[in-house]
């Protein structure tokens, strides 16, 4: 009988999709290559004000050959998931640089929460054009393709998981809680309350303290000690 694939392995991102779909057998030359694409989309969605671009845009602005785009790139929006996920990653990276020196892990769940937090803000997103690109796309994976979204949210839920899993082990937070799920709580938390001052209608002044307010919320929840 022969084994069946095993149904939870991790797809590869797209990034890694394109690099492995080069028949060039040397892998740092295809990164490069993927990289410029990625370079030069980036580019564009800064300096439009639209934040729009075209496949034949980046593959001039890249010095490359159409062909060699479609080597790596099915279209453009495999391009979009691709850069999302180095946002993605790049954010995972800060916030680990963010945590790094912490060593207390409830302490280091709230720096987490705190820093995310901020880096969602719209007016630091607003404050970039590719960013904010990148977060218009995010809201169309979120509802129209959600495992792309988690796929591309994989380091940022790893990272906030296993938090979770040494907060736990410290006895921080109570036992018994499902990480993957709380994960997916948090994020989304975290992500809809940065864009609270629209939702509520009420303008976010100090943003310390309103970062300060949702870690008390998702330490504390809503209801009082008995």
């Amino acid at each position: 009988m022969t084994d069946a694939p095993e149904a939870d392995a991790a797809p590869a991102s797209w990034r890694e999709q394109a690099v492995a779909r080069s028949l060039d057998p040397a892998r740092a030359r295809a990164e490069k290559r993927v990289q410029r694409f990625l370079d030069a989309a980036t580019e564009l969605m800064a300096s439009s004000p639209d934040r729009e671009f075209t496949v034949q845009e980046v593959v001039e602005r890249s010095g490359q050959s159409l062909r060699s785009f479609y080597q790596y790139f099915a279209g453009k929006h495999e391009l979009l998931l691709a850069l999302f996920e180095e946002a993605v990653r790049g954010t995972a990276v800060h916030l680990e640089g963010v945590i790094e020196a912490e060593d207390d892990p409830l302490e280091r769940l709230r720096l987490f929460a705190d820093a995310y937090y901020r880096a969602c803000r719209p007016a630091n997103i607003k404050s970039n054009s590719a960013n904010s690109a990148m977060a218009e796309f995010a809201q169309q994976l979120l509802t129209k393709q959600p495992r792309a979204a988690a796929q591309a949210f994989a380091p940022l839920a790893a990272l906030c998981e296993q938090l979770l899993d040494e907060a736990a082990e410290a006895g921080a937070i109570r036992p018994g809680l499902d990480h993957g799920q709380i994960t997916g709580v948090i994020l989304q938390a975290v992500m809809f309350s940065s864009f609270g001052d629209t939702i509520a209608g009420t303008p976010v002044i100090n943003t310390d303290q309103a970062a300060s307010n949702l870690w008390d919320l998702l330490v504390a929840g809503l209801a009082g000690s008995a």
